[in-house]
């Protein structure tokens, strides 16, 4: 089936962003990955480092609702803008507004596109841990669909 010619061209490289890199960024990138496979050059990061942070990867609740569709991000080690070994990135998504000022600063003067997804932060629930899993599970399926509306196959 030929490609659609009304669809924008895949960007090269993409950067998601938000403030520590172990909830929401981790996700989209490795949604983004399961979905276009080596297509896109795609990475993640934060604006800073949890305090403690050094080596605990990505949030327990995210492997977990990872894992159920059968993405792996035990290997996740959080990393920060500037961590990033390169920052020429096509599009860069801020799922923050604190991570959008951030990227916004990274890209001044280059051609990047910057993309702003607001996203919830699953770690603000309380309750159970059915109910913690269920708002992480909301998170990554919101994250799969706007990946997939953003980027048709």
């Amino acid at each position: 089936m030929p490609a659609d010619a009304s669809r924008p061209p895949l960007p090269g490289a993409v950067l998601f962003a938000c403030n520590f890199n172990r909830v929401r960024s981790p996700m989209a990138e490795a949604l983004m990955k399961r979905a276009l496979g080596n297509r896109v050059y795609v990475d993640s990061c934060g604006l800073k480092r949890e305090a403690g942070d050094a080596g605990h990867g990505a949030d327990p609740f995210v492997r977990s609702v990872m894992a159920e569709i059968s993405c792996d991000l035990e290997s996740h080690a959080p990393k920060t803008f500037d961590d990033l070994e390169d920052a020429s990135f096509d599009l860069v998504i801020s799922l923050t507004p604190e991570a959008q000022h951030r990227a916004v600063e990274m890209t001044r003067g280059r051609s990047a596109e910057i993309e702003y997804w607001p996203t919830f932060d699953p770690t603000l629930t309380d309750g159970s841990r059915e109910a913690r899993m269920a708002a992480y599970r909301e998170v990554r399926d919101s994250l799969a669909q706007r990946i997939a509306e953003r980027f048709p196959r």
